[in-house]
């Protein structure tokens, strides 16, 4: 392993005229769980000697490292980890994405219209639309109401469970998956709805599999998640920051709920549908299609979005806290994250978001396509269908470990997207702790417990569709549909209630493939508690 020195980063000097005196270091908190005293803060040693025989990996410089002996200064978050030259990076993007909004607002309010003006035919309540045998209607719209409030609630329970019994959150989320996974299983059988029911059944197996293989790995996890939520109560808003995103997730979930529900009652086609005669419109099964694929895709994009922006906004957070242990944090690393994000790495959050939601879509029509498929009997396509979603996944999760530790990046130096993808990768590969990530339990254990909310929401989808028995379901034929995207929105809302504990860990992974030496020097009780449950991160450090 080669010997490279990752120069930590430079803040700009204080102002000349401002005069400092008597500081001193405020004492830092244990985390991990840890009630241990903190030993006395070591002198700073100088960087070892760079080796200039040998090509060095460039890297974006941000703030230099402050000297102990001095006061620091009042710094805020943007002068502490500076940008050069600040840009607009990765504009095409942004602006691609404003244009996509724009289009969904615009389809949106076509759709609401056309829903408003036959709202006799597709009724007020969850009973009366008995005239409506061609699409959805005011029924499912009341459906989804229901799966956003079940969303929104069990995300915030979960949300307070990993931050009050955190060493047990992953046992509670195998607990809650294999329970709820067997038993839901077990009810479609009995209602024989076998495709989903097998889908439930492969589900619980699989998660029983994966965490008796992960047992040897807990401890590690453990002491990590502890660390991400002791930090979080130390500083920043970071809980705000998730009440907030929640909210906001609500909100776009309803708009997507309605928008979805009045595409299909605009654009049926049939002759029974007055929505298809409104303000001259028509209607064809290759126009509802496309708008409903565009508002899917739209709905994905969005959600993306306002997930990456917490995560660069709570990156602030965590950066600030490993490279300031020593000296006064900035102030207000929260909001200063924040405007970055909106601001100059706009741009590279919605480059990143867009690739994501082309393979979510992807996903999401090769899932409907195999419970079609099971539905109808048809065991080889069922099965092929299946081999493409399982591909799209893995390539899905490739892309969104990438993305992961590269909007840490960006939130703390600032570089376009690529640039920081790119560096990220290599950075964890020269330190080696690529195979630590590989070994960390968080984010799968806390996309089992995302993946628990949309167990919840299609169960209750499900239930919905057969105690109301409504008549454009008959047959089943929109409970595939139905299904699918009630689990997805549980599965959005619960995945950006839990960004910020994603994204405290991925920040504290990015700071050390950049400066590994801070941990050791300057949070020498979590570092030796990392070397307790995982001896080989000594080796990466040194590296």
């Amino acid at each position: 392993m080669a010997n490279n020195y990752y120069p930590p980063p430079t803040h700009p000097p204080p102002p000349s005229k401002q005069v400092y005196g008597g500081y001193q270091p405020q004492p830092q908190p244990t985390y991990g769980g840890a009630s241990s005293q903190q030993p006395p803060f070591p002198q700073y040693q100088q960087p070892p000697p760079v080796n200039y025989n040998q090509q060095q990996p460039a890297y974006s410089d941000g703030p230099k490292y402050p000297n102990p002996n001095e006061p620091p200064p009042p710094y805020t978050f943007e002068q502490k980890f500076t940008v050069a030259k600040p840009k607009y990076n990765d504009l095409w993007a942004a602006i691609l994405f404003l244009v996509d909004f724009f289009g969904l607002v615009v389809v949106s309010g076509i759709s609401l219209n056309a829903y408003r003006a036959t709202k006799k035919t597709n009724g007020n309540g969850i009973y009366d639309d008995r005239s409506n045998t061609f699409g959805l209607s005011t029924n499912t719209i009341i459906l989804f109401v229901f799966v956003l409030a079940v969303a929104f609630a069990t995300s915030g329970v979960y949300f307070w469970i990993a931050r009050t019994f955190t060493k047990k959150l992953i046992y509670i989320t195998a607990i809650l998956n294999i329970v709820l996974g067997i038993g839901t299983a077990i009810y479609y059988f009995s209602r024989s709805y076998y495709s989903a029911a097998i889908v439930f059944l492969i589900f619980s197996v699989f998660y029983i599999f994966c965490f008796w293989s992960w047992r040897f790995r807990i401890p590690f996890s453990v002491l990590m998640l502890q660390t991400a939520i002791d930090v979080s109560k130390h500083f920043g808003h970071v809980f705000m920051v998730s009440a907030i995103g929640g909210v906001v997730a609500l909100c776009a979930g309803a708009w997507f709920a309605v928008t979805f529900v009045a595409v299909y009652i605009k654009y049926s086609p049939s002759p029974d549908n007055p929505a298809c005669r409104v303000n001259r419109g028509s209607c064809s099964s290759g126009k509802l299609i496309g708008l409903l694929v565009f508002v899917v895709f739209s709905f994905y994009w969005l959600s993306e979005v306002i997930k990456n922006v917490m995560h660069v906004s709570v990156s602030g957070v965590y950066g600030s806290w490993y490279f300031c242990a020593r000296s006064q944090m900035p102030s207000h690393p929260t909001l200063g994250a924040f405007k970055r994000a909106m601001t100059y790495s706009f741009g590279s959050i919605c480059f990143g978001s867009l690739i994501v939601s082309i393979i979510q879509l992807l996903k999401q029509a090769a899932s409907i396509a195999q419970q079609d498929e099971a539905m109808d009997g048809n065991l080889v396509a069922c099965c092929l269908w299946a081999v493409a979603n399982c591909i799209l996944s893995i390539i899905l999760w490739l892309i969104e470990y990438f993305n992961h530790y590269a909007y840490s990046y960006i939130a703390l130096y600032g570089d376009p997207y690529i640039t920081a993808a790119k560096s990220t990768w290599t950075m964890m590969k020269d330190r080696g702790l690529d195979a630590l990530v590989n070994d960390l339990l968080i984010d799968p254990v806390l996309t089992a417990g995302a993946v628990f909310v949309g167990y919840l929401c299609a169960l209750l989808a499900w239930l919905y569709l057969e105690f109301t028995n409504p008549l454009y379901n008959e047959g089943g034929r929109f409970t595939a549909v139905v299904l699918a995207f009630a689990f997805l929105t549980g599965l959005q809302i619960a995945n950006i209630f839990l960004v910020p504990i994603k994204s405290g860990i991925a920040t504290i992974f990015t700071s050390m493939a950049h400066d590994p030496d801070v941990m050791r020097r300057d949070h020498p009780d979590l570092y030796q508690r990392m070397v307790a449950v995982y001896p080989h991160v000594q080796q990466m450090i040194a590296a």
